[in-house]
């Protein structure tokens, strides 16, 4: 969906592009009217005739396409140097063959198609016509606006679409951002995963006294504010072991199975760590470990879901399987989003390190941990290098992997949105920029073909409010206009985006009346400059003008 609607965007863009370079064609042909109307009274046939207009057209299309290719280029090189974290794949991006064959393609085949406007409208076989009309009758001639107004039409639908979009992605960034994810301040918290395979330490209970005393050495690290160890960090989607949960309070049929849950195991310090805050209860404590008392936490969700509230879930008891030990809940975590903030948070049972009979094993240890370091040197390569040296002071043969922040992995949760949004943005400022354009060129050029008009007018005694009036109208019934269709438009666009979508509607009436505001703004300003031009002619040179 992502790539539809990219794809979608890009073609509205060009679409636009298009719409103006056929505005800017239609005017140049109006020009040169009067000198087509020559060449073909002195023998020049349509085909000719229209020829000439399409090869202008393609080969401004052509230039456009090589001019665009060498932006591409350099924009290409600037994001690779910028390396932005939440862009995937970003060193193979890449113009290759393809892309410049796709690119002189597009190219050609727009320049062709936006340039048969002008041939229908010039190379008519009303063009001999043209010597026998007067350039005193051109102020009335309203018929060879409305092509251009057509097209101006377009533009605004199609703005309107793409900036409905990019407001919506807009919206959904900020409610994402408020999301609390079951962690503050990723920056300063490092992660790293080790192992201790049983190959190397057998014994179950020595494999977990290694990995507390990783994290005394870690402890005494220069700036180190808590350490602990977790299973499964949060925002790694499809990370983590699922399984069903039994209540005791509960009652299951005969042969039902609970709905599956997150199960983590947690060292003591785990929720500090990260920065989620125990909501009622107690955190795990080693002695709970090493002695394996029968002991589990949970999330706030999965209590509220199974006792009601959090402070209910305290001391009651869970199994993971209708034959299994009954453990009781000592604590109770906040919500913690481990498939990404865009999506539920999880429902979780947060096991100790070391567990006595989980699904009638003897023993079971947590040999492959993340470990997590808080600290406002995160980030730096001497913190990092002072951590190893703790681990490997330990057990010199651990191997460390996955080292990030936990920014990073928050970063990269979000990337597709953030890349969805920069594109939307950016194509929605495109549209914006190009809309007003075509505005201001459709109110020009009426204000140029009836100069007469004007003159006459301002002559009779009509105010310049009056006169600015009539054209700044004209700009807002091509933005209405456009208003109206866009709407339909961008109603269909945004229902495929809903997958996109957080914490707002596709059908987002703030956002839809937000874009209208400021496209109806922007007519404005587009029609008051010509319009105001408007009144500055003198009716004298005005009645003068052919």
């Amino acid at each position: 969906k992502v790539l539809w609607v990219l794809m979608g965007t890009l073609g509205m863009v060009l679409l636009i592009a298009c719409a103006n370079v056929a505005n800017l064609l239609l005017v140049r042909a109006a020009g040169r009217q009067h000198e087509l109307a020559i060449r073909a009274a002195l023998g020049a046939s349509r085909v000719q005739v229209a020829r000439e207009i399409l090869l202008e057209s393609i080969s401004l299309g052509l230039a456009g396409g090589i001019l665009g290719i060498g932006l591409a280029a350099a924009a290409l090189r600037l994001l690779v140097a910028m390396a932005p974290a939440n862009l995937p794949r970003l060193d193979e991006i890449t113009i290759d063959l393809p892309v410049l064959l796709f690119a002189l393609a597009v190219s050609l085949a727009a320049g062709a198609l936006f340039g048969v406007l002008p041939v229908m409208k010039y190379a008519g076989p009303r063009l001999a016509g043209t010597l026998r009309q007067g350039g005193r009758t051109s102020s009335g001639a309203r018929e060879r606006h409305r092509a251009r107004s057509v097209l101006v039409v377009a533009q605004v639908a199609l703005a309107l679409v793409l900036l409905v979009s990019a407001g919506l992605m807009v919206r959904t960034i900020r409610a994402l951002k408020q999301v609390q994810p079951g962690f503050s301040d990723p920056a300063h918290i490092l992660t790293l995963q080790i192992s201790i395979p049983s190959a190397q330490v057998p014994d179950e209970v020595l494999a977990i006294r290694q990995e507390q005393e990783i994290l005394q050495k870690v402890a005494a690290i220069p700036g180190a504010a808590s350490e602990s160890y977790t299973t499964s960090t949060t925002m790694n989607e499809g990370d983590g072991w699922h399984d069903p949960i039994f209540a005791e309070t509960r009652v299951y049929a005969e042969g039902t199975i609970p709905p599956l849950r997150r199960y983590k195991f947690v060292a003591p310090g785990a929720f500090q760590t990260l920065g989620n805050p125990m909501v009622a209860g107690r955190d795990l404590t080693w002695t709970d470990i090493f002695e394996t008392r029968p002991v589990v936490m949970v999330s706030e969700n999965l209590a509220r879901e199974l006792w009601g509230s959090p402070q209910a879930a305290i001391g009651k008891r869970v199994r993971e399987n209708p034959k299994g030990v009954w453990r009781e809940v000592v604590g109770v975590a906040g919500n913690s989003r481990g498939d990404g903030v865009n999506a539920p948070p999880d429902a979780s049972v947060y096991w100790p390190l070391l567990v006595r009979g989980l699904w009638d094993e003897k023993m079971q240890a947590a040999r492959w941990v993340t470990l997590l370091v808080r600290s406002p040197r995160t980030g730096s390569a001497s913190f990092l290098r002072e951590v190893q040296q703790a681990v490997w002071s330990v057990n010199p043969n651990l191997t460390m992997a996955n080292v990030r922040t936990m920014k990073e992995i928050y970063d990269r949760s979000l990337a597709r949105t953030s890349f969805t949004l920069v594109m939307l943005t950016l194509a929605a400022g495109m549209a914006l920029l190009l809309g007003i354009v075509g505005i201001y060129g459709v109110i020009s050029y009426a204000v140029s073909q009836r100069t007469r008009e004007i003159g006459v007018r301002m002559a009779l005694g009509a105010p310049q409010s009056t006169v600015r009036r009539m054209f700044v109208r004209d700009a807002l019934t091509l933005t209405a206009v456009g208003l109206a269709l866009g709407v339909g438009a961008a109603v269909g666009l945004t229902r495929l985006m809903s997958a996109l979508l957080f914490g707002v509607s596709p059908m987002d009436p703030a956002t839809f009346a937000a874009v209208a505001l400021i496209l109806t703004a922007a007519a404005l300003s587009a029609g008051y400059l010509p319009a105001r031009r408007a009144t500055l002619i003198e009716p004298v040179e005005a009645l003068r003008t052919e």
